[in-house]
């Protein structure tokens, strides 16, 4: 039997060590099916509960995995579901493949059913690479550059294959005039800055005496490096979001994550350093950073087009962050003048958790949310995966839980986008089968698609060599983040139409599918609920009540923001007595004293 185009596609992703595709079928890619079931499922077709979902599980699996992530979907609908997935991959600088249908050449312009200009809908998100394959000898070298594109680029691709294409039989280019050989090999390669920026950046680092370091995701391959020029420095190191798991939480000097959703430390740190060194991130909110002239600044980023930015830095390296700090290292100066800018970000690190604490001892109407992430840190596994939603659900996340070594950790960090939390989850699991994953999702993100893909978590749970796959739900019933934004930003109550969700039996649903469910609805049973879920014998959902009033503080608390929020009760908040009380109760603790040592 003659090897078809789709036959080829396969073949070629097996050629590239793809081994999972995460997709959703449809006519548009009839003929991709068909070489799915000549090729016995290799590489395997992951079904979603819907495209976006499966655009979201490459970006989890290619988030966790460090290789590119791949979905597919049919023409039309189906690869207009794909675009929100692929925006967070293409925000977050993640490598993700997407293969769409089209319908067929001799109906292309007729305006025929589910025909859509998908050259023109993925230009934007695939703006890097996007390309139609109309004969079989544009194969291989438009998939091949896909790939390589997202992986150089670290971005979303696409290619988009007619249906009739896709079942004609594959001719391999030629030696001749406009043909377009295509080989496999990828080599691995390494950028650094010049020596000059180098000593350049090193001068400025050697003058500084409260110096702060400022870690991303591309810091997450030099480990070792940030912890050796931060002691070197006497530094503290704050981290942004996609930060969260490139450096231990356990390091004394490590201030947590920065910006609304970030720690007291982390906002003192910036406030008051006379250097800044920024490494792999592009933290988007300069109030958080240094007020401008008052730091000095050098960034390290290998994206040439990402650096210079957010900060008038005065030296920005363009390099790989390891390959940078070891050659920036040697030129730093070990011995420096005492340690007390050292001692003062360790011991607000210090203060910090112990108000962290007494936060979540707080008590509240049922559950304190910042209780049910801070029961769960201590438990957490050594080699666990953890995912967050956006919401108020990311304040807990990113304030409440210690990432250790070995851990991993995200969430959709420049798109923000809700609905992530589930499906990143998923694709964790199928990059690393023997590791648990654990979602924290509010009750928002998990009504408007992660009860749908509990389906998927349900049908492939047995191919998972830890079957663990916890997905933690903080049921409000309020769209928390946005009524806390409407408050403290508009001054303006909660609306309730748009703001109130139904109360919906999440674990109830879980044990419909063979699942474990549990609903905790007192605080004395999280801990056991987080026990309970963590030894499962697969995925478990657990459904905690938690109090919408407890307010998601944000680490400088203006004036502004206090009188905004006291104006929104006194325009009639439905929730205002509880409001104003848990938000006295949180703020206060950080003017408590600190515990007798």
């Amino acid at each position: 039997m003659s090897t078809k185009v789709s036959d080829h596609i396969l073949e070629r992703l097996r050629d590239w060590g793809v081994d999972h595709v995460f997709g959703y079928p449809g006519d548009g890619i009839n003929g991709l099916l068909a070489a799915w079931g000549r090729a016995e499922n290799q590489p395997r077709f992951v079904q979603s509960r819907h495209e976006e979902m499966s655009a979201f599980e490459a970006v989890g699996y290619a988030k966790f995995s460090g290789r590119i992530g791949v979905c597919a979907a049919t023409s039309g609908p189906g690869a207009i579901h794909l675009l929100n997935g692929l925006y967070d991959a293409k925000l977050d600088h993640v490598p993700v493949l997407a293969i769409v249908g089209q319908t067929h050449r001799t109906a292309m312009g007729g305006s025929y059913q589910q025909e859509v200009d998908l050259h023109t809908l993925f230009k934007d998100v695939a703006s890097e690479f996007v390309e139609t394959v109309t004969v079989p000898e544009q194969l291989p070298n438009v998939l091949d550059r896909a790939i390589r594109t997202a992986y150089a680029r670290r971005c979303p691709t696409a290619i988009i294959i007619p249906g009739d294409v896709q079942e004609l039989d594959y001719s391999a280019p030629t030696h001749e005039f406009k043909m377009v050989p295509s080989s496999l090999d990828r080599s691995a390669w390494t950028a650094v800055p010049s020596q000059e920026s180098l000593e350049r950046a090193a001068e400025i680092l050697n003058s500084g005496a409260k110096p702060a370091i400022l870690i991303g995701q591309g810091a997450a391959g030099a480990r070792a490096e940030v912890e050796r020029i931060a002691e070197l420095l006497g530094a503290g190191v704050a981290k942004a979001l996609l930060g969260k798991d490139a450096l231990s939480d356990e390091l004394p000097y490590v201030t947590g994550s920065i910006g609304l959703l970030g720690t007291r430390p982390s906002y003192e740190l910036m406030r008051d350093c006379d250097t800044l060194l920024t490494i792999g991130s592009s933290f988007p909110y300069t109030q958080f950073l240094p007020e401008f002239g008052k730091a000095r600044g050098v960034q390290i980023d290998i994206d040439p087009h990402m650096i210079g930015m957010r900060y008038p830095y005065e030296v920005n390296l363009v390099g790989d962050a390891k390959a940078t700090l070891q050659r920036l290292i040697p030129m730093l100066d070990v011995e420096r003048d005492g340690r007390e800018w050292y001692d003062t970000v360790c011991g607000n690190v210090t203060r910090w958790r112990e108000v962290m604490e007494r936060r979540a001892q707080q008590s509240a109407d049922p559950i304190n949310p910042e209780y049910v992430a801070h029961a769960l840190d201590p438990l957490l596994p050594d080699n666990a995966i953890v995912t967050s939603d956006s919401g108020s659900t990311a304040n807990w996340y990113a304030r409440h839980l210690t990432m250790r070594p070995g851990m991993r950790s995200s969430l959709s960090g420049t798109l923000a986008t809700m609905g992530p939390g589930v499906p990143y989850a998923i694709g964790a699991k199928f990059a690393h089968p023997d590791r648990p994953a654990i979602a924290l999702v509010g009750d928002g993100a998990m009504q408007m698609n992660g009860m749908a893909e509990l389906i998927t978590a349900a049908k492939y749970r047995d191919l998972w060599e830890d079957p663990r796959l916890i997905v933690a739900i903080w049921n409000n019933h309020d769209l928390n983040q946005v009524t806390w934004e409407m408050r403290a930003m508009e001054g303006a109550p909660s609306f309730l139409p748009s703001q109130q969700l139904p109360d919906v039996q999440y674990a109830a649903f879980a044990r419909s599918l063979g699942l474990t469910g549990i609903r905790v609805e007192k605080p004395e049973d999280v801990e056991a609920a987080w026990r309970a879920g963590l030894q499962a014998d697969g995925p478990a959902v657990l459904e905690f009540l938690t109090d919408p009033a407890v307010p998601p503080i944000p680490p400088h608390a203006t004036w502004e923001q206090m009188e905004a929020t006291a104006a929104s009760v006194l325009k009639g908040d439905a929730d205002a007595a509880s409001m104003v009380k848990q938000g006295f109760k949180a703020k206060v603790q950080e003017f408590l004293p600190g515990r007798e040592k």
